[in-house]
């Protein structure tokens, strides 16, 4: 029985597969990142790795939802 995804994880199965990096790898990035504000972390994954606006949001917006320092 498939689960429907809702938010920001819905976007992490085309993160994985356009990316080729598993969003565990993306999210210790973020938390690793000397960043804190939501948008400035946004702007960081699109200009210094690639991504596009709404995945660099959708992975931002679920790694400061669970806590930046969560392991």
């Amino acid at each position: 029985m498939t689960q429907n995804v809702k938010g920001p994880a819905s976007y992490f199965p085309s993160i994985e597969k356009k990316y080729g990096r598993p969003v565990a790898e993306w999210k210790e990035l973020i938390r690793s990142s000397p960043l804190t504000r939501h948008m400035e972390l946004v702007g960081w994954l699109r200009t210094e790795h690639g991504l596009g606006h709404g995945h660099a949001n959708a992975l931002v917006a679920h790694t400061l939802a669970e806590g930046k320092a969560a392991a």
